[in-house]
């Protein structure tokens, strides 16, 4: 959060809170059977951990320069907190539709 605020190329608006942060969280669909322990989801993650720090940063700021310098494991541990939910229900019933094409 400290680094939304600090990169924020316009900082005249008001700051980003922690709060403002969790308002809406990105989920990610896995395969299931990476999820089917802690220890195969660690290891899931351990590997794919910079596409997903990537897309976070993305997510506030688009240009690459504005992020940290090093993107690691331990930064992305410090910054995010991994859950694993095995039960998706679509309750509409609709086609998916993907909101940025």
């Amino acid at each position: 959060m400290r680094w939304i605020n600090e990169a924020d190329p316009n900082p005249d608006g008001p700051a980003i809170t922690l709060e403002n942060v969790n308002e809406e969280r990105t989920v990610y669909l896995i395969d299931e059977e990476v999820a089917d322990t802690p220890e195969q989801l660690r290891k899931w993650v351990k590997a794919n951990f910079r596409p997903l720090f990537e897309s976070e940063l993305g997510g506030w700021y688009v240009d690459p320069d504005l992020w940290p310098r090093k993107l690691t494991l331990k930064l992305f541990d410090e910054w995010f907190t991994v859950e694993c939910h095995t039960m998706i229900f679509d309750t509409v019933g609709g086609p998916i539709e993907d909101d940025e094409i």
